[in-house]
């Protein structure tokens, strides 16, 4: 089994910043693409950026030049620094793993979700 485990949400007022870290664990083989979506009330989830294990990153236009990804493969994390907070930028903060695991030696693709951690920026 995979887990993802999120960390760093808050509160903060608007210009400020955080951080979010996001752990995978468990029976992992290799882990392609990690990436930050979020989903404010009302509104679907949407992607934040993602980075490849060859460090391909892409980001959504509305957070380009305020957030930066990046990724420890040997941790197994991804962190998301977030700069130049906006009160738009509030949201259920998720982290994405897509993830190959091998039981019984027979491998395995499939995408994990973290439980989600609350960024709220005031004005």
């Amino acid at each position: 089994q995979v887990q993802l485990v999120e960390s760093g949400g808050g509160l903060v007022q608007a210009g400020g910043s955080l951080r979010l870290s996001c752990a995978a664990s468990g029976s992992i083989f290799s882990i392609n693409v990690m990436g930050w979506y979020r989903q404010a009330p009302g509104k679907q989830r949407e992607l934040v950026a993602t980075i490849s294990s060859a460090m391909r990153i892409n980001y959504a236009d509305s957070v380009k030049g305020r957030f930066t990804i990046s990724r420890d493969n040997a941790k197994k994390t991804v962190d998301l620094q977030m700069n130049s907070l906006k009160p738009e930028d509030t949201a259920v903060y998720y982290c994405n793993a897509d993830v190959t695991t091998a039981p019984s030696g027979i491998r395995r693709q499939d995408v994990y979700w973290g439980q989600g951690t609350q960024v709220t920026v005031s004005s």
